[in-house]
């Protein structure tokens, strides 16, 4: 659709309307409700006792458990950025999100289950290291090299969203954009606008197919170097 089509206006920016999940009836609201809040809190206290059990235990401070924090709080803060939000929408009806709200959420959202992706190549790294080439571990994965093997997976990931994040924020909305989805997931942004959605449709693909296949793929060539010595 054209953006000249679009209703909004330049001077004050859009304001988007959480759909949720659209064939759901209301009278589902509240048992989605309970289900999420049941899983939100499973991951915050599974993923905090790991944090704590491994900070309080000396004989847990080893590359693995390092990484597996890491792990664990990229969960706990990839799970809060769109969850409460969410059990806003389906507890009281809270659909509406500004514009700022909105695109930060995107981009924490895919910036952190990117790092999610990249930590479990730096995590299988680590195991192939260790059973592959133990003489070698202790040289390779020292503190120094652990910190930075985990910032650059961080780091690569939270650069990796901004180019999409940035060009959706620039497209053309209706003054109250509808989007079909329970948070601001890229893809469902783009589909509410009205201006040409097919470069960005394309872009978000291609980060899409990157961020699943290339960490999968890594993961997988250390296991299959692991099972084969």
């Amino acid at each position: 659709m054209d953006a000249t089509a679009c209703n909004g206006s330049k001077a004050s920016p859009p304001i988007f309307y959480l759909v949720g999940i659209p064939s759901l009836q209301e009278f589902l609201f509240l048992p989605v409700f309970f289900i999420f809040l049941f899983l939100y809190l499973l991951i915050l206290v599974g993923n905090t006792l790991i944090l704590v059990a491994v900070v309080a235990e000396p004989s847990l401070h080893k590359p693995m458990y390092f990484f597996l924090i890491n792990l664990s709080t990229l969960d706990i803060l990839s799970t809060t950025t769109t969850v409460p939000k969410m059990l806003s929408l389906f507890l009281i009806g809270d659909h509406f999100f500004s514009f700022p709200a909105c695109f930060l959420q995107m981009y924490l959202f895919h910036g952190l289950n990117c790092a999610e992706a990249f930590t479990l190549v730096v995590m299988a790294y680590d195991r192939y290291v260790a059973i592959c080439r133990p003489l070698h571990y202790p040289v390779h994965m020292t503190a120094q090299n652990n910190a930075t093997l985990a910032a650059s997976a961080w780091l690569t990931a939270l650069l990796l969203p901004i180019p999409a994040v940035v060009q959706t924020s620039q497209m053309a909305f209706n003054n109250i954009a509808h989007i079909y989805h329970c948070f601001c997931d890229h893809l469902a942004v783009v589909q509410a606008s009205c201006s040409d959605t097919a470069p960005q449709t394309f872009m978000g693909f291609c980060i899409a197919m990157v961020v699943s296949f290339l960490p999968l793929l890594l993961v997988l060539l250390s296991y299959a170097h692991i099972l084969a010595s």
